[in-house]
């Protein structure tokens, strides 16, 4: 069989139907994956698949999956061949309220999708990843994986609980051929991810990123992917953090113009 005969290796990608999920999925399948975009929303999905099979034919489709769900998740792996790369990104956050005050039905709910949700995707595609010679899992967590600030407990809890599992599963896999990498971006400026923190009022989910010079979108943190699965297999990136120049911490953020330097 020729190189151009060979299967494709195939990707995974939760919450692949809007912001960091769909920029992964339209990295990897111009870097020769077929992708397979998972989420809870069929339009979106079937919207960010239609439009990678537009600039690379037949290299994506599609999978109804809720992570909050063992059946969901069990029944969409169910529909794979095979699993060369996983990439856990769906998750969020909801909510920028005090400890004190906090909902813990929120609270819950972020426990759910960022932790739960990938210990649940994690344990459903394990055994097809250990058939792939490319075995990679990448989880996305933030840099409040790290870092706590006000108003963020909740969340930073959560995407606490989604870098754990990384170190953890990484100690357990040790011996064997998969890679295990925990992704933690900052801030990262996309349709929905404040919109939906903030309970759907735009004009407090773009004060978020008012007169930042230059914040991370979608397509860098897929750039930190594409970089991560295409290193040779016995490279492993355990961390990689990623912020704006702009962002120095969580609650050190520059909001003002930022001189590049001509041509840059």
């Amino acid at each position: 069989m020729s190189a151009d005969e060979r299967p494709r290796p195939t990707a995974l990608i939760t919450g692949g139907g809007t912001g960091i999920g769909a920029a992964i999925a339209r990295r990897l399948a111009a870097d020769g994956f077929h992708v397979v975009v998972a989420g809870r929303r069929r339009d979106r999905l079937e919207e960010t698949a239609t439009a990678i099979n537009v600039d690379h034919p037949a290299s994506a489709s599609t999978v109804v999956m809720d992570v909050t769900s063992d059946a969901s998740v069990r029944d969409a792996v169910a529909t794979l061949a095979r699993c060369d790369v996983l990439v856990n990104n769906a998750g969020g956050a909801l909510g920028v309220s005090s400890v004190e005050d906090g909902d813990l039905g929120e609270w819950q709910q972020m426990y759910d999708t960022n932790v739960l949700g990938t210990v649940r995707v994690i344990q459903a595609v394990l055994p097809l990843l250990r058939r792939s010679p490319r075995a990679t899992i990448v989880n996305i967590s933030s840099i409040a994986g790290e870092l706590v600030y006000e108003g963020g407990g909740g969340y930073t809890s959560a995407k606490h609980g989604t870098s754990v599992i990384s170190a953890t599963l990484r100690l357990e896999l040790n011996g064997e051929h998969i890679r295990v990498t925990d992704l933690r971006p900052g801030m990262v400026h996309t349709e929905g991810f404040s919109l939906t923190r903030l309970h759907g009022d735009q004009a407090a989910a773009d004060k978020v990123y008012e007169g930042v010079d230059r914040p991370l979108v979608a397509e860098d943190v897929a750039d930190c992917v594409a970089f991560v699965v295409g290193l040779p297999q016995h490279v492993n990136i355990d961390t990689l953090v990623v912020k704006p120049v702009a962002q120095a911490a969580p609650h050190k953020i520059h909001r003002a113009p930022i001189d590049w330097k001509a041509g840059d």
